[in-house]
């Protein structure tokens, strides 16, 4: 089966970039990972096959995930943004076309908000 979007997670934690790449892998999306917000937007200037990007809120570097969502709606305004956060008692404002989920989330949750925000 051919594999559908490409999915960009980032996370400054490796064991939720590898949990987040196994079940999406699994649901036939292609990923890139990356570990804060600067490899994030590296990613996205030299790719175009990206549609989505899953985000963690607190992360080392120039920004956090909510700045970094608003980046991504910035300059590539297709792209769906789904943001995460065991920290935050309350959703971030965030970007249009974005979504927020409490960690630990279900992977059917991030899948089904991926195809409902790209489609």
């Amino acid at each position: 089966m051919e594999k559908q979007l490409t999915v960009l997670i980032v996370d400054d934690e490796a064991m939720i970039r590898l949990f987040a790449k196994e079940f999406l892998d699994e649901a036939n999306f292609n990923t890139v990972l990356a570990s804060n917000a600067d490899e994030a937007i590296a990613a996205l200037e030299r790719r175009s096959d990206i549609r989505a990007v899953i985000t963690d809120v607190q992360m080392p570097g120039s920004m956090d995930g909510v700045r970094l969502a608003n980046a991504v709606r910035d300059r590539w305004p297709p792209i769906a943004i789904i943001v995460t956060s065991g920290q935050w008692p309350e959703p971030p404002a965030l970007p249009e076309n974005s979504r927020f989920f409490h960690k630990p989330f279900r992977p059917q949750e991030i899948i089904s908000a991926v195809h409902e925000l790209v489609n």
